[in-house]
């Protein structure tokens, strides 16, 4: 018979009350917008006074026991910044083989008296080429450099080592591998793409769309972001950090430091140059943590904090060279040059220099994401305004509407009083699918609006199905409960058979999709799911309810 179950009838009105509450933020979206960022500037442990008065006002404006998940708009209703970015792997090549020279000159030097003098010489970006006085001390050289190859770690490169080296007369030639270049090319992107998703991370951002798209591009899309001049400074400071012997000063860039080293100039002492071996000693990409403080002094400074390998190094190197300077160097300018006056063990340190607040502030989040490994190029820049965002909101929310409305006179004009259930279930259906948005972070763009408006189109679709069952049902003149009973569990196989075929699509679609076609799976996908629930359950129980308390002898459907 036409029964449900007391626990049953709870437990569907908890799920849609649930539902419905989670997705009540989203009616009052700038103040719980506002409410969300004050929160997050209060939790924030390095925020500092002025800041968190600042949002005091913003963290009232939203219940704290109630949810405060919001649906998060995408570049196109927000507005924002778009860029695609192409990462040159080859400036990765040259660091390799540069850092190799200092490897290769200690490995020489033992066996001088097999291979005589050591010298580098001019070479390309992508090879290094060293001279020995005595080249019938050839094969010694290259089993020695051989040596310090090492095996690649990928399926593709399996039985391959990252380093070749060949001999032309009196000179080794060092050249990276073939299979370490294509490895390098995908640790390189892969290493750039997560590298800017922290960046951009740092600055509190809204659901950016970090993507790699072929073999060396990035697509980055950031919502909420003033234009994409903006976004370029984010991501493209490259914050490269390093430590370097200083060889000498000289008054002049243009002078010729030699070879294997360099002229850089002084950040704050207009004039100097400093010239410094090429091979850093510790890099930036071995530091683990970077915080701004103050000095000695109440300057506004950066503490740093080396990994395991980089602490070794960097204390090795502080205790052989006491009294001797040692360059701290920012994106190819010298910030300071102390002499080292002892042995500095524990990996950690302090930047010092002309900073002001802000700057050192700025510093430490650069270094804390890491040095992008290689140079990017903006090959696509576009910004999207705000006003045009509120365009597209409008204009979804009026596709919604006319749908909305369209769908609830349809279903009045041909199915009566179960009509209206349907078109109550329906308003309840479009307020789960914002609910679940909201509950699992999802963004919303116009593909996306585009599927709530095709959800609304096809959430009756079940409806229909069972309404006119229970009508073929009437005209075999079975009683009403009996009609009702059948008219939901014959069509029931349809309406799954069609849902989970429709699902089925769009989980393939968020699968091989990306961006706009995601968000479209997405919202379709949700809608699906709150559809079916809403059509067997809730339009059931409105139904059951009406005829429990009216137990009408015909029914008009």
């Amino acid at each position: 018979m036409l029964q449900i179950d007391l626990w049953k009838r709870i437990l569907i009105w908890l799920m849609v009350a649930f539902g419905l509450l989670l997705a009540l933020p989203n009616a009052f979206y700038d103040r719980v917008e506002r409410y969300n960022d004050a929160q997050a500037v209060l939790i924030d442990e390095t925020a500092g006074a002025e800041a968190r008065a600042a949002v005091e006002g913003d963290a009232g404006l939203w219940p704290s026991f109630l949810p405060s998940s919001l649906v998060n708009l995408g570049l196109d209703l927000r507005g924002g910044a778009h860029l695609l970015a192409e990462v040159q792997v080859e400036d990765v090549y040259a660091s390799r083989i540069e850092a190799l020279w200092p490897q290769l000159r200690d490995a020489l030097r033992p066996e001088r008296d097999t291979v005589g003098t050591i010298r580098l010489q001019p070479s390309a970006d992508d090879e290094l080429r060293v001279r020995i006085s005595r080249p019938e001390g050839m094969e010694r050289a290259l089993a020695v450099a051989r040596g310090l190859a090492q095996p690649i770690q990928t399926l593709t490169g399996a039985g391959s080592t990252d380093y070749e080296f060949t001999a032309e007369g009196d000179v080794l030639i060092a050249r990276l591998s073939e299979a370490e270049r294509a490895a390098t090319d995908e640790r390189t992107v892969r290493q750039a793409l997560e590298i800017i998703r922290r960046r951009i991370d740092e600055v509190g951002t809204r659901e950016p769309t970090i993507q790699r798209q072929g073999g060396d591009r990035i697509l980055i899309q950031v919502p909420g972001i003033g234009s994409a001049s903006e976004l370029k400074e984010i991501i493209g400071t490259t914050a490269q950090l390093t430590f370097q012997p200083v060889v000498g000063q000289t008054s002049s860039i243009d002078d010729a430091p030699g070879l294997g080293n360099e002229v850089l100039p002084s950040l704050d002492q207009p004039g100097v140059f400093y010239i410094l071996e090429q091979a850093a000693v510790v890099t930036g990409e071995e530091l683990t943590n970077a915080q701004p403080s103050f000095d000695q002094n109440g300057r506004p400074a950066v503490n740093f904090t080396f990994n395991v390998s980089g602490a070794r190094k960097f204390g090795d190197y502080t205790a052989e060279n006491i009294g001797s300077p040692f360059a701290i160097v920012l994106d190819d300018q010298v910030i300071s040059a102390p002499v080292i006056q002892s042995h500095i063990p524990g990996g950690s340190g302090i930047i010092t220099g002309s900073f002001t607040v802000e700057e050192s502030t700025n510093l430490a989040v650069l270094l804390r994401a890491g040095a992008l490994p290689a140079e990017l190029t903006f090959l696509e820049e576009r910004t999207i305004g705000p006003e045009l965002g509120a365009d597209s909101i409008r204009a979804g929310q009026v596709a919604c509407l006319v749908a909305f409305a369209a769908v609830l006179v349809f279903m009045f004009l041909s199915y009566g009083l179960f009509g209206i259930f349907a078109n109550i279930a329906l308003i309840i259906n479009v307020g789960l699918i914002f609910g679940l948005l909201s509950a699992i972070g999802a963004t919303l763009t116009l593909p996306g609006i585009a599927g709530i408006v095709l959800t609304i189109g096809m959430a009756v679709d079940a409806n229909v199905l069972i309404f006119e069952r229970i009508r073929e049902e009437v005209k075999t003149a079975k009683g009403p409960a009996r009609a009702i009973e059948l008219g939901y569990e014959k069509a029931l196989s349809a309406i799954l058979d069609a849902n989970i075929t429709t699902f089925i699509t769009a989980v393939i679609l968020f699968t091989m999709g990306s961006g706009p076609v995601q968000g479209f799976a997405v919202t379709l996908g949700l809608g699906i799911l709150t559809s079916v629930f809403t059509a067997i359950f809730v339009t059931r129980l409105l139904v059951v309810m009406w005829f429990e308390r009216r137990r009408p002898k015909t029914l008009e459907v």
